[in-house]
């Protein structure tokens, strides 16, 4: 049998768990030949983010398709049966009567925009301008209004002159510490 006839499916999978089902299955792979015969790849699909943590910018990964592990399989004999039974799997999308395959252009586009989709908390649009007004929602000067004199979005950072007991004073404040008035 060709390699050509495995064909992409999607396992439900207990949500949360995901990560322990494709374990479950890598070891099932190993000691069960049949399924070392008609089963690929397992996958599942992670894109990455960045946040900001105390000031530093993290990239942490998540499930692009929380609750679903993608196998390329051919479900000939047990073997649709014996992925079905594993530990924290609910089931195929389509049924295990008739499991739905997944069409492989999706599967090149999910595997596409899950290798490059690291999404960038500064690619999104800034939302303040110099000369805007805002007003210090966060921290020890909240409740304090001001101008802006610079933004900076790669650090997602404002620069904000606050009156201050009479004098204007110069704040450097996160888009997060702050509204538009």
């Amino acid at each position: 049998m060709s390699e050509t006839e495995m064909k992409w499916y999607v396992l439900r999978a207990v949500s949360g768990k995901e990560a322990k089902v494709k374990e479950y299955l890598e070891k099932a792979i190993v000691n069960n030949d049949v399924l070392k015969d008609n089963v690929g790849e397992i996958l599942l699909p992670t894109e990455k983010y960045a946040v900001l943590r105390n000031g530093k910018r993290v990239i942490k990964e998540k499930l692009f398709l929380p609750g679903y592990v993608l196998i390329q399989a051919k479900l000939q004999g047990e073997v649709a049966h014996t992925l079905r039974f594993m530990p924290n799997v609910l089931g195929f999308l389509g049924g295990l009567d008739n499991p739905t395959p997944v069409k492989q252009a999706d599967i090149n586009r999910i595997l596409g925009s899950a290798d490059e989709s690291v999404i960038e908390v500064a690619d999104v649009a800034v939302p303040y301008n110099v000369e805007d007004a805002v007003k210090v929602v966060d921290g020890p000067f909240s409740g304090f209004s001001g101008i802006i004199e610079e933004v900076n979005a790669e650090k997602r950072k404002l620069k904000v002159m606050v009156k201050i007991f009479g004098r204007k004073s110069p704040l450097e404040l996160s888009f997060t510490q702050v509204e538009k008035e």
